[in-house]
């Protein structure tokens, strides 16, 4: 299957340093995109089929979009209750400046890592776990997380519900 294929090739979440700009987008792409982000198993011929593109077009094209940085992969929508990830968290934390990447690396390495994101504000990481249950969320955060020199402190906001929210078709 072409979209296989197109998966083995997608290395990284980031572009390379120093990588060209990505080419601007034109309606096609972005139709494209719309597709794949719904549904990230459509085949290359139903792809093309729905933008009124050539196969070789579309697959030029999403070749294109995965080179260029613009697609970072491809994934199943998970429900992480059922998958036995009963807890789930927001965790805010302060950092020691220029710190980021190091603690970056560091928080990827943690078991239920699901989202990481360096922002601006009160606090300046905000994490996202999904743990079997609290008592491995309080394993997470108060001896792994805790224990990372560059962390200074930690917030640890509990998620109640949650529903991803799905793309228009």
């Amino acid at each position: 299957m072409a979209s296989e294929r197109m998966a083995d090739r997608l290395e990284s979440d980031h572009p390379e340093p120093g990588a060209p700009e990505p080419r601007p987008l034109d309606a096609i792409d972005r139709d494209i995109l719309q597709i794949l982000h719904t549904d990230g198993r459509a085949s290359i011929r139903s792809v093309a089929e729905r933008v009124h593109v050539s196969r070789a077009n579309a697959y030029a094209r999403i070749n294109r979009l995965i080179d260029d940085g613009v697609i970072r992969g491809f994934g199943a929508r998970i429900n992480h209750e059922r998958a036995g990830q009963g807890a789930s968290a927001y965790i805010t934390l302060k950092i020691v400046q220029n710190t980021w990447r190091t603690v970056r690396e560091q928080l990827r390495a943690l078991p239920g890592a699901s989202h990481i994101a360096l922002v601006s504000g009160d606090f300046d990481v905000l994490l996202l776990v999904h743990t079997p249950d609290n008592r491995a969320l309080r394993e997470l955060v108060l001896t792994r997380l805790q224990s990372i020199p560059e962390v200074l402190s930690t917030r640890t906001l509990l998620v109640f519900e949650e529903d991803d929210l799905e793309p228009e078709s």
